[in-house]
């Protein structure tokens, strides 16, 4: 059972572009390795949500985390593309909300790919990636994008 929601910003300009990064079955382009990155949902910047994957699917997104955790990639290029866009940000926080819900998991779970170190759910047994996190979803973006989410109430 998935037990975090980590939102990413998929630095594309595109869904279909975002896609075309996830579908080749070829290695990872950071670890080089087998499978490639995977991530379960997509939000474009006009709103629209595209699910990738089934949620019963283990996604390679985050370090640490892959194994108790639910994707969400964003089109565009900084944490600041998702925030100052209306349509997408709703999107997001409503499938955020449905998920959350759905699986019972807590807003201080919902997480920035930046923060998944902090997360009590990570667990990395290869010593050179325990201590491996992306820039993409701040803190302080995920401190304005959980008061969002707070703001739609409780399940």
């Amino acid at each position: 059972e998935p037990k975090v929601i980590v939102q990413h910003v998929a630095v594309a300009g595109s869904v279909e572009e975002v896609f075309n990064t996830f579908a080749p079955d070829h290695p990872d382009p950071e670890l080089h390795e087998l499978p490639n990155v995977c991530s379960h949902f997509v939000v474009g910047s006009g709103g629209g949500i595209f699910q990738l994957v089934g949620l019963r699917t283990r996604c390679r997104h985050t370090v640490g985390l892959n194994h108790r955790a639910i994707g969400i990639e964003h089109v565009g290029f900084s944490d600041r593309d998702l925030l100052g866009n209306g349509r997408q940000l709703r999107a997001s926080l409503r499938l955020t909300r449905y998920l959350r819900c759905r699986f019972g998991i807590k807003v201080r779970d919902v997480i920035g790919h930046n923060e998944s170190l902090r997360s009590p759910y990570h667990f990395e047994l290869v010593p050179s990636l325990k201590h491996q996190t992306h820039g993409d979803m701040k803190r302080a973006s995920m401190r304005v994008y959980r008061r969002k989410l707070r703001r739609l109430g409780p399940c």
